[in-house]
């Protein structure tokens, strides 16, 4: 849908320069506590994207995918950056995507040594599924400015802490490889940016990471070679590739009556019949199961629901064009986003919601396009009140 966000965020400048290289007219996004963002649309026009960077370390990743969260409600949140091979079968350049996430410091230290207690976030089964299935077709890889062979893509664990691993022989190597053998890859911002998704109804959020050393102590060689802008580079396309098939798939995922994974048509948990003048409704069901109720509840008109969804999309598209500024497009989306909650409260507040849509109306009076569609929205309010 194109009212639709992925959060896409990054820790150091080289990654977040890779990522925005992607995004059309980029225009800024400032949170009331000064952090900016960069919104823009990727190269082909469907897919929104909010950038942000937070800096090294999993509590300052935490801190502010939990602010993005809040500020853009997108459908997905992808971290993107560079990462330590931990194994010798992963070549640099090679892209690695979490299927979980390891924060190895959580511990206990006792007489007899320290005790690993490590926490763990697996990512979601659809936005695994989308990811291996953006891997399979290679094509994500196929625009790169060499020929040569495109990085193979490794789906596995993470491990995130706070510490730049560069040894394979140091007591912090030996608890890696000793505890989290499994992970193919170190890094340390994945397990702040996991636990901030978790906190948000499972948001789904998918980690994505370039090679650019192998965590063995040469990692001042492979900077010098210039392996971290080559490596992000590589994650940087894989994102822009999952970002786009996120999008796509969005749609089905949230349709009413339809299924995550198949979209094939669904009973729901509750059919709502409802009469007009003086009709009456009786149950019309395939299948009942648990109580039936008959009373003269109204559900909010799906027509109405649908027309300010479809005005919300429209202020995306006329803030990206330019039209109206990023303040009165936060401004009016406010307003929206009011005008639904009041529609779908109980009893529905329809002066609330006619009030909302007025607000924005004079918001958008600049744009006339704009402005008749408020209208529009308005007058059907006052059809159904």
């Amino acid at each position: 849908m194109s009212g639709s966000t992925i959060v896409v965020l990054t820790a150091l400048d080289v990654e977040y320069d890779a990522v925005r290289e992607r995004l059309r007219t980029p225009r800024l996004h400032q949170h009331p506590q000064g952090t900016r963002f960069e919104v823009g649309r990727l190269e082909d026009g469907r897919c929104r994207i909010a950038l942000g960077l937070v800096g090294k370390g999993n509590q300052s990743a935490a801190v502010l995918a939990e602010r993005a969260i809040a500020e853009f409600s997108p459908t997905a949140l992808l971290f993107v950056g560079v990462a330590g091979a931990l194994h010798s079968h992963i070549a640099l350049g090679d892209v690695v995507v979490a299927t979980h996430v390891y924060a190895f410091h959580g511990g206990t230290s006792e007489d007899d040594g320290f005790k690993s207690r490590p926490r763990v976030w697996e990512v979601s089964h659809g936005a695994d599924q989308i990811a291996r299935h953006v891997a399979r077709g290679r094509s994500w890889a196929g625009t790169g400015r060499a020929k040569r062979k495109p990085p193979e893509v490794h789906f596995g664990p993470i491990a995130a802490g706070e510490v730049v691993l560069n040894s394979t022989v140091s007591a912090h190597a030996r608890w890696i490889r000793g505890h989290y053998n499994d992970a193919l890859a170190i890094e340390m911002e994945g397990a702040g940016v996991a636990q901030a998704a978790h906190l948000n109804r499972s948001l789904p959020v998918v980690v994505i990471r370039g090679v650019s050393d192998r965590a063995d102590g040469t990692k001042e060689t492979t900077d010098r070679e210039r392996w971290q802008p080559r490596a992000v580079a590589n994650a940087a396309a894989f994102t822009a590739a999952l970002a786009e098939s996120l999008t796509t798939d969005e749609p089905s995922r949230h349709r009413p009556g339809t299924t995550a994974t198949t979209g094939s048509s669904q009973m729901s948990e509750a059919v709502r019949n409802v009469a007009k003048g003086n009709a009456r409704v009786g149950v019309q069901a395939g299948q009942v199961q648990g109580g039936v109720r008959i009373g003269s509840e109204k559900a909010p008109p799906a027509d109405l629901l649908e027309a300010i969804a479809d005005l919300a999309a429209r202020l995306e598209q006329a803030r990206d064009a330019g039209l109206i500024d990023e303040d009165t497009h936060h401004a009016a989306r406010a307003e929206l986003d009011g005008a639904r909650a009041a529609l779908q409260s109980t009893p529905r507040n329809t002066s609330a919601v006619t009030l909302a849509l007025k607000k924005v109306r004079g918001l958008v009076a600049d744009v006339a396009a704009l402005a008749a569609e408020a209208a529009s929205v308005l007058g059907l309010v006052r059809s159904v009140s």
